[in-house]
């Protein structure tokens, strides 16, 4: 069980079998302790990479196809050559799996960097020896006591920023924005950090996409300066097949300490409710349409991964 004093959304229930797991490094897959990359790759030296976390259940891979869309797009977007197609990045993922011995409620972190580089520096011409690819799978169930506990947010002065600087779209390596957004949050005795857009409107939390409730409406950001999250995308797709209404709008944080309910949404916890923001407490942590919310989604896994 996590401390219940330290809540984060990515808190999951203990489990002694990661200590043994088995992490895919290029075409090999070895034991935790063997599983390393060089220091001169580019994504310890400069986050220079893209990533997907995928989530297995029932020994199928929840949503796989929209996580290699996004991944392949965002190596487009900055260049890189995985160097495998979708369907080894696929079989990467089974083998791992099946070498582990995993088949429900695991979570995979799939990271490609631009690769080893011959001198520690920027340059991506650098990069020679072709892209790293690496997957650790963990055993990994959302803890429940978190989704009824709810996380608290701080909005905190780290934005996500215009597409001109880093694009908030881009899954990449280079997060420090995020982890200092999620420091400051911390410090001010919040769980994560509430994120607002260039303009002051609200837009994500450090790790997730946000979602509030008002008056049976469900609002979410434009989606303009986010992460195109999976699960956000699937949450705004069932709202509408289930006559929830549902906005991608700009919206204040004065709207958003008035919301019934807020809730975030990512492939490692789908949805956890947020309790306080700014330490205004919602009307309802969890509430009644983030409860059927996640109720329509596990039924959507099921017949995905059925």
């Amino acid at each position: 069980m996590p401390d219940l004093s330290t809540v984060s959304t990515h808190d999951s229930d203990l489990d002694d079998r990661n200590a043994g797991i088995r992490i895919y490094v290029n075409g090999r897959i070895v034991p935790r302790a063997e599983a390393m990359v060089s220091v001169y790759d580019s994504g310890f030296l400069l986050g220079d990479g893209v990533w997907e976390g995928v989530r297995l259940y029932n020994g199928r891979w929840a949503f796989l196809d929209a996580h290699l869309d996004r991944l392949f797009e965002a190596a487009k977007a900055i260049d890189l050559d995985i160097g495998m197609d979708r369907a080894g990045l696929r079989q990467a993922l089974d083998d791992t799996a099946a070498t582990n011995g995993m088949h429900e409620d695991v979570h995979a972190r799939l990271m490609v960097t631009r690769g080893v580089k011959a001198k520690p520096f920027q340059d991506p011409r650098l990069s020679r020896s072709g892209p790293t690819i690496v997957i650790i799978m963990e055993h990994s169930r959302p803890s429940e006591s978190t989704f009824q506990r709810g996380i608290t947010l701080a909005t905190v002065p780290f934005h996500r920023g215009l597409p001109l600087t880093q694009d908030p779209k881009l899954n990449s390596h280079s997060k420090l924005n995020c982890i200092l957004a999620g420091i400051h949050a911390q410090k001010s005795g919040a769980d994560e950090a509430l994120m607002l857009d260039p303009h002051g409107f609200v837009n994500t939390t450090n790790s997730c996409n946000f979602f509030i409730v008002r008056r049976g409406e469900v609002w979410t950001s434009t989606g303009d300066y986010c992460m195109p999250g999976i699960t956000r995308a699937n949450v705004i797709a069932l709202c509408r097949d289930n006559a929830i209404p549902v906005f991608e709008r700009n919206f204040s944080l004065v709207e958003t300490y008035g919301a019934d309910e807020a809730f975030i949404t990512g492939t490692f916890g789908a949805q956890t409710p947020v309790s306080t923001i700014d330490e205004r407490a919602m009307t309802h942590s969890p509430g009644p349409v983030t409860r059927r919310i996640r109720d329509l989604y596990k039924a959507l896994v099921h017949l995905e991964t059925a």
